[in-house]
């Protein structure tokens, strides 16, 4: 099993003279931003920023604009050029979603972000190409008209791309981001949150937050030994059935949870070059 990235920086694509310091942060992915984080008037030059980027080498993930934009197209063809994954927002189910997805030589992420995207994202996660979803809390938060750090209005929405997820036997999804950048506690919140309820991995904004993230969604050590000792009891039982470990009845169940874990635990592919 290959371990998939943890934290996802975003850095706007017009701003290339941050682009290297956010592959210094430590993220395990970069995503150079085409949408939301840039200025209509400035699409083309971010655009040209990241292609100059990527020529020298650069690694990263990039968030194209939507469907039905008039900058689709030509982020859609820059990004299949050199991204090592598209970042595709405001994902729902439709011919065009089907059509992208059938088209691309590199990996999507659909960004899940609307009361709509959470209806249909059983559908998205199961299209051939989809790595794993991303939650966009902010932009779901306003579809839906409640406050973007209100944990319980976005509970149901989390859930449900976790539950699609994993339905679809895709990675764990990627979690929204936090807007606050001075308060660590809230940081810490967010990420356990999203992780208790099976998200793994964070979108980052600011790259004092990727420590937290990594952090928090790498299995600590004491989960690492509860872990081995399952899968070492499970081994010895000949398989048996259920044996007890710490006074618990564990099952196949468990087990291949711990294997899980056991198996992603080597680092994350890194942008770091």
């Amino acid at each position: 099993m290959t371990a998939l990235p943890r934290s996802y920086l975003f850095v706007p694509g017009d701003r290339p003279e941050r682009f290297a310091k956010a592959v210094a942060s430590g993220a395990d992915r970069v995503i150079l931003d085409l949408e939301d984080a840039v200025l209509p008037e400035a699409k083309d030059s971010a655009r040209e920023a990241i292609r100059t980027w990527l020529a020298d080498g650069g690694h990263a993930a990039i968030r194209i604009n939507g469907l039905g934009t008039p900058w689709h197209a030509d982020d859609l063809a820059l990004a299949a050029s050199g991204a090592s994954e598209i970042m595709l927002p405001k994902a729902e189910q439709g011919e065009a979603l089907s059509a992208l997805v059938g088209s691309l030589p590199v990996p999507l992420i659909p960004l899940v972000e609307t009361g709509q995207g959470i209806l249909d994202a059983r559908w998205i996660a199961s299209l051939p190409g989809v790595q794993r979803l991303a939650f966009g809390s902010v932009d779901f938060a306003n579809d839906v008209a409640v406050a973007p750090d209100d944990d319980w209005a976005l509970y149901f929405a989390r859930s449900a791309i976790v539950t699609a997820s994993a339905a679809a036997g895709i990675a764990g999804p990627i979690d929204g981001v936090t807007l606050t950048l001075t308060d660590p506690k809230r940081l810490s919140a967010d990420c356990g949150l999203a992780r208790r309820i099976g998200m793994a991995g964070k979108l980052c904004i600011h790259p004092t937050q990727v420590t937290a993230v990594n952090e928090t969604f790498r299995p600590t050590p004491a989960e690492i030994d509860t872990a081995r000792r399952i899968v070492a009891a499970a081994n010895e039982s000949g398989g048996r059935g259920g044996v007890r470990v710490d006074n618990k009845l564990v099952d196949k169940p468990i087990v291949d949870r711990a294997e899980r874990l056991l198996a992603g635990l080597h680092e994350a592919p890194s942008d770091r070059r």
